[in-house]
This record gives C-alpha cells, structure tokens and sequence, in this order.
C-alpha cells in the first residue's frame, strides 16, 4: 500500500487542509487579500454556521421516561409519588423541554437561523397546544373535588402563564412567562407530595379524567381533518346532527370542499407531531395515576 493513502498518511493531508483554512481567518490573510474578500469569507462562514445550526435545531427532542422524571423531581423518594404527582411532573418535564431543548424555544426568534425555521416553531406550537388544555384541566378538574370547590392558588397562576403570547420576543419574553409557569407547579407538585399539607390535591376521577380526552378527542379530529384535507375532500353538514329543534348562528350550505393550501400541509404536519409528542407523555403519566379508576 503507498504511503500516501494509508490512513497515517492521510493525516498529514487532513491537517495540511486544516491549517490552510485556519490562515484564512489570520488578520494578515485579510490585510493581503483585500476588504471584500474578507467580507467574502466572513459571509460563507456565517452562511455555514446558519446552516448548520440550523440543521441541529430542526431535530425535535427524544421521548423521556415519565415515572423516571417524575423520581427526579422527587429526589428519587417514591414516597412522594402521590396520586397525580407524575401527570404534573410530566406537564413540568414537557415545558421544561420545550424552552431548554438544542436551540431553546425558537417561535419568537428574530435572529438567524430560528426565524428561517418553521417546522420546529410548528412543532413546539403543537406542544404548546397540548401542555395548555392538560394546564387547565388540572386547574379546573383534576384539582377540585367538584364544582363549588375552590381553585388551587398555584394552578391559577400556571394555567394563564402558559397561555401568554406564544412569539412574543421581549418585554416581556415568552420563556419569562413560562418560567413562572413552570415555578408555579413546582409548588403545586411540593404541597402535593407533603402529608403535612392538605390544600394540595389531585383527584382521580372518571369524570374529571373524561374531561379532559373529551379535549383531546376534538383536537385529534381537527388536526386529522386538516392534514386528510390534503387532497381536498367533500364533507356534508352535520353541524345540527339531525335534531330538528338545533340551532346555529348563520346559514351554511349541505356540502362543502375542503382542501389545506399545499404550502401548509408541513405546518400542519409539525404541529401534529409535537401534539402527539406531548400527547404521549401524558397519556403515559395520567396511565400511572388513574391505574384504579
């Protein structure tokens, strides 16, 4: 084998290439080479580095374990694992995701390259979706025991923080108001697991527990509409399922087309993803707490 093309041999080569690169970006190269070629090369490797930004930042995160995360949150005491504990440390976990994952959150960039992305922005709109209805399902059902029941301090202030202005860049920021919402259930998931104090409280119930996938139900059929109306379709009117007494605001007609613009079908196809992402992980935790229901 020649020397030249055994792998020792293709080091040197490796490093000879290297350092050629690296006297670019010597301010004597620059000096000899002139302004524009300078700001020629400054431009290629901003390209690049956007670039390859970029391409890390698209990848959405891995599943994680919600009884694993929740043990985390609990200081790995099982003790603490109280009814209810690894639906809110999942909700805790899934934000947490959201706003720390490669890239951050990426929705109310305005600098390259999260404001040239777009699926991953659909993506954590999805997540987003999700985290919110699960949000206010734990304020109004899974933390009152019925109707006149008073609400949870700390899921009051969770609940509206999650649903601030999803691209709002400053003043103040999304991750801000997230963040608080995030401290908010810390201290619910803190007063949930202490014996010693009882205004905490997650109920496990059929009823609170249908609630909530009546939600789910309805955001599953819209997103499955608008990604089937891919190739346009024909849908009769059911609004009034047939009661004869039923009643809507304005007339609409027996059939109608639809079709979803084929510049946003991998919108659409984002945001279902990251709803399922997250849908999964609930459904997982709530698995866990609603066990004997």
């Amino acid at each position: 084998m020649d020397a030249q093309d055994s792998p020792a041999g293709q080091k040197p080569k490796l490093g000879q290439k290297v350092g050629k690169v690296a006297t670019y970006y010597n301010p004597r190269t620059w000096k000899e080479r002139g302004l524009w070629w300078t700001a020629g090369l400054f431009l290629v490797t901003y390209a690049i580095a956007v670039g390859v930004f970029g391409i890390i930042w698209s990848r959405s995160p891995g599943e994680f374990d919600v009884r694993e995360e929740a043990l985390k949150i609990a200081q790995n005491d099982e003790k603490k694992l109280k009814t209810g504990y690894i639906t809110t440390a999942t909700a805790i976990r899934t934000v947490e995701t959201l706003l720390d994952k490669p890239g951050g959150y990426l929705s109310n960039d305005i600098m390259p390259p999260g404001v040239y992305l777009d699926n991953i922005p659909n993506w954590e709109f999805g997540v987003l979706t999700e985290l919110r209805d699960l949000a206010r399902s734990l304020r109004n059902e899974f933390s009152r025991s019925q109707t006149q029941s008073t609400e949870d301090r700390d899921l009051q202030i969770a609940e509206p923080q999650f649903n601030f202005d999803s691209q709002s860049w400053i003043l103040p920021s999304t991750e801000s108001e997230y963040r608080k919402g995030i401290e908010a259930l810390y201290r619910y998931i803190a007063r949930l697991s202490d014996e010693q104090q009882s205004d905490g409280q997650f109920f496990a119930r059929a009823d609170n527990l249908s609630l909530y996938l009546q939600v789910v139900e309805k955001r599953l059929g819209s997103l499955a509409q608008r990604l089937a109306a891919s190739v346009g379709q024909v849908n009769f009117n059911l609004n009034l399922a047939g009661d004869p007494n039923a009643r809507q605001s304005t007339a609409t007609s027996e059939q109608a087309k639809i079709k979803t613009p084929w510049t946003e079908l991998d919108d659409i196809f984002f945001e279902a993803r990251g709803y399922t992402w997250a849908l999964v992980h609930t459904l997982k935790a709530i698995e866990y707490d609603f066990r004997d229901v």
